[in-house]
């Protein structure tokens, strides 16, 4: 229970942290709709985590729901992770090109 609490704290923490940067325009809509939406099935998750747990056992998992909910969130650590190396290797890509092209035309 004393773990639920500090859970559900750090997450109204961040989400007031959230609307802070929001407010600042740190961040634009489409970020803050997507970081408020993580954060509110976080504390859905956290809130819910009994039926979380009877879930897990009716589907047969050996272990308990905040396992699952870690399993869960390191699947979507290595999505953004990847997502992540993809942009990089876009924006290195662009980079490469328009040193190409500032070069060539300091070149004529």
């Amino acid at each position: 229970m004393l773990q639920q609490v500090i859970a559900l704290l750090i997450i109204v923490f961040f989400i007031f942290r959230l609307i802070i940067q929001r407010r600042t325009q740190q961040i634009n809509k489409k970020e803050f709709g997507l970081w408020l939406t993580f954060w509110l099935i976080a504390l859905l998750a956290i809130i819910s985590i009994k039926q979380i747990d009877q879930l897990v056992a009716r589907l047969g998992f050996s272990g308990n729901g905040i396992n699952f909910l870690i399993y869960l969130a390191v699947l979507a650590l290595l999505y953004l992770v990847f997502r992540l190396r993809l942009t990089l290797a876009k924006l290195d890509r662009q980079v490469t090109d328009l040193t190409r092209e500032v070069t060539l035309r300091l070149k004529k």
